[in-house]
């Protein structure tokens, strides 16, 4: 089965949002203030009496980060990831692949079930998802210029051109230590999430109707 396009989760994405009650308002920001808008957008999806009174943007059940003396391992991390709230309260799903290079497939329930992959490998780990194939572009040119002189936009996260299925196709992915804290790699995935549905909003114009609709 061909992968889906992040156009097709951007969807359900906003089609939960919408079931929600919730309402998309347009913000101008400076750039390098982006990651802290989506902890305060998190915090502002919450009713009135649900939210944090002593101004934390954290998620509820978490704890401040704390640094780890040790590194991950892909089996470590899955079973830390399993316990934390994010998981728990069943809001995404994680999944061990095992095998010569293991990698934990994550479903983002709430990014329309969006997939992501992560894999730790010696001093890092890596955080992708797969944005949609170089065929789907209507210009392959046009877009890579502008993903040049844009992609800053989306903080903690690069975009990539890779050989995939016999195909090229564009990923979104951000990198960290793997003697990052627990904290940190859920915030890196968080983010990942929430820059891949925005990036299939900001470049619709680049991509085919099929794709974009």
């Amino acid at each position: 089965m061909q992968p889906k396009s992040s156009a097709h989760y951007q969807r359900e994405y906003r089609k939960r949002l919408r079931e929600q009650g919730l309402v998309k308002k347009e913000v101008w920001i400076l750039p390098e203030n982006t990651a802290q808008l989506t902890a305060y957008e998190k915090e502002l999806r919450e009713p009135l009496g649900l939210r944090s009174t002593n101004g934390s943007t954290l998620m509820k059940g978490e704890q401040p980060m704390t640094d780890n003396m040790t590194r991950w391992t892909t089996t470590s991390l899955y079973e830390a990831l399993c316990k934390a709230d994010m998981f728990v309260g069943k809001r995404a799903e994680v999944e061990l692949i095992d095998g010569v290079s293991p990698a934990l497939h994550i479903v983002m329930f709430d990014y329309g079930d969006l997939p992501v992959f992560l894999t730790v490998s010696g001093e890092q780990i890596i955080v992708e998802a797969m944005l949609w194939s170089a065929s789907e572009v209507k210009n392959v040119d046009r877009f890579n210029e502008a993903v040049l002189r844009t992609h800053k936009y989306f903080p903690l996260s690069t975009i990539s051109l890779d050989h995939m299925d016999g195909d090229d196709c564009y990923h979104m992915f951000g990198a960290l230590s793997s003697a990052s804290s627990l904290q940190n790699v859920l915030f890196e995935i968080e983010v990942l999430a929430s820059n891949v549905i925005q990036a299939t909003e900001a470049y619709s114009e680049f991509l085919k109707e099929s794709v974009a609709a």
